[in-house]
């Protein structure tokens, strides 16, 4: 499918060319709605921001009911002249998104972050929304059952792991979990827009941000201005088919990596054979499984650890440190640094996990027979054994999820102004073909392709390409297949010392976080 988008995009005429046109300002009258009380929130790095809060509806079916509120934060426009608001979304589900609002405002040309009001917000039951979920902060304490459920011994500890997160997410939150979901929070963007007064907004959303977004779009087609989709979630397998499609993509970057490592065999001493280097890889998870790390690092909590470089291979240099600090020199220290770096659970994640399984299982319908999901992982861990039953494991609560699922909204739109999309080809969280579906469903849009990347969040990452596409898009709404190449891979010298948050993938990856 790769080639001959790549063969047709290159054709066509960049979006590139046309950045210095000039778009239509958003100026017609909103209908009005609750005043939203913007306060100073300014950090250090983003010393405009703003903050504000948006009481919403639980229930939008009875918008006289109970209350919640969502957390907004602001970028005001600078330009004489306003495209309106751009409201911004990093992913998850269960992803903050107020920090992205200054991010994206800062990453952006001047001349275009001029023309927007960039709106981050927490989305129901998130960070600084309430109420916020929280269904059990020691779900991900180390050290775990192995994933691999080699014995039935295992597989009833992982299974009772699962089934008392869903349990507790019941006790204490089952006054809202049937409002956690991503028809919902589209519905909420709704009203934001009529809080801030805007005919028509803007949207940029990341991984399962690209999936709010199409969704919201389908709501309200006559209310998107523009559309950004980056890393994109493909909206006919949500959520358990797009899981699985996830775990042989997820192993085809693992191998990336490998191999990555296998030409540096300078500087790591594991080989230059990537079959060779693989076979350490599993050798050290079979180690670690028996003798846990320092106490914290055992096989499952290892998968935690490398399966970030799936997502941004600008942590590659800090994870073959330390694989290489552990399989050639017997080292723990290294890997226990790296776990607690990449893989160990912060207290936020408490938060981000239960809206991010909250939202999964409540979306759409998961398989109830716990044999369905025993065949298809053991059927796919045979060709995708890095991550299979550890992101397995990982959404298995919605096989005892308490609340009934709803159907997944299908995002086919012919009434949407010219959208642009981004996917690289080797994306591992959101798979190339997801792309290319979202680009089908979404009349009158066009796929950015990053041939030969592998990062999942790839726009105002580094790639001037991909930006000047971005850009241009904002300025115009003009949009048109196209192919940027990658950016290449990092060296091992990066190891040492931190990437320059100007490099922009660092902290960007940092904000999307990671599994979402």
């Amino acid at each position: 499918m790769i080639r001959p988008l790549t063969k047709r995009a290159a054709v066509l005429l960049s979006v590139a060319t046309v950045a210095t046109a000039l778009a239509s300002p958003v100026t017609a009258a909103a209908p009005a709605g609750p005043a939203l009380r913007w306060t100073d929130c300014k950090t250090a790095r983003y010393p405009t921001l703003q903050c504000a809060t948006l009481p919403v509806p639980l229930d939008h079916a009875h918008p006289e009911g109970r209350r919640i509120s969502l957390a907004l934060t602001r970028v005001p426009h600078t330009g004489k002249t306003s495209q309106g608001p751009l409201l911004v979304n990093p992913g998850g589900p269960g992803g903050s998104g107020r920090a992205l609002a200054g991010y994206v405002a800062a990453a952006l040309p001047k001349a275009v972050a001029a023309q927007y009001d960039v709106i981050g917000f927490d989305p129901r039951g998130v960070g600084k929304s309430e109420p916020v979920l929280d269904c059990g902060g020691d779900h991900f304490k180390p050290v775990r059952p192995d994933s691999v459920p080699l014995d039935p011994a295992v597989e009833r500890a992982n299974l009772e792991r699962v089934r008392s997160f869903a349990e507790s997410c019941q006790s204490r939150h089952a006054d809202v979990l049937p409002y956690i979901d991503t028809v919902s929070a589209a519905r909420d963007i709704e009203l934001m827009r009529v809080a801030l007064g805007a005919p028509r907004i803007s949207y940029f959303g990341y991984s399962y941000g690209t999936y709010l977004g199409a969704v919201y779009a389908k709501q309200h087609p006559e209310r998107v201005h523009r559309l950004v989709l980056d890393s994109i979630v493909d909206p006919g397998g949500v959520w358990y088919g797009d899981n699985l499609a996830q775990d042989r993509a997820f192993n085809a970057r693992h191998k990336a990596f490998l191999a990555w490592v296998a030409r540096y065999d300078a500087q790591y001493h594991l080989g230059t054979d990537p079959a060779v280097v693989e076979k350490r890889w599993y050798a050290m998870r079979e180690a670690l499984r028996v003798d846990p790390a320092g106490g914290k690092v055992g096989a499952a909590e290892l998968e935690d650890t490398f399966m970030p470089g799936g997502y941004y291979n600008g942590y590659w240099p800090n994870l073959a440190e330390a694989f290489a600090s552990y399989a050639a020199r017997g080292e723990t220290k290294p890997l226990v640094a790296a776990y607690e770096k990449f893989g160990a659970v912060e207290p936020s994640a408490g938060n981000s996990y239960s809206v991010y399984t909250a939202v999964q299982c409540r979306d759409s319908a998961w398989p109830k027979d716990w044999n369905t999901w025993r065949a298809d992982m053991w059927r796919t861990h045979a060709e995708a054994p890095f991550m299979t039953w550890n992101n397995a494991w990982y959404n298995a609560p919605c096989a005892f999820w308490p609340t009934a699922p709803l159907a997944a909204p299908d995002v086919t739109n012919a009434d949407l102004p010219p959208a642009l999309l981004f996917q690289a080809t080797l994306d591992a969280a959101t798979p190339f073909e997801g792309g290319a579906r979202m680009r089908d469903k979404l009349k009158n849009s066009a796929l950015v392709v990053e041939e030969g990347g592998g990062n999942h969040g790839i726009a105002l990452s580094g790639n001037a390409c991909l930006d000047e596409k971005l850009a241009a898009y904002l300025t115009t709404g003009k949009a048109a297949d196209a192919t940027c190449a990658a950016r290449p891979d990092p060296k091992p010298a990066a190891a040492t010392r931190a990437v320059p948050a100007t490099a922009g993938g660092s902290t960007l990856h940092g904000m999307l976080g990671f599994r979402g």
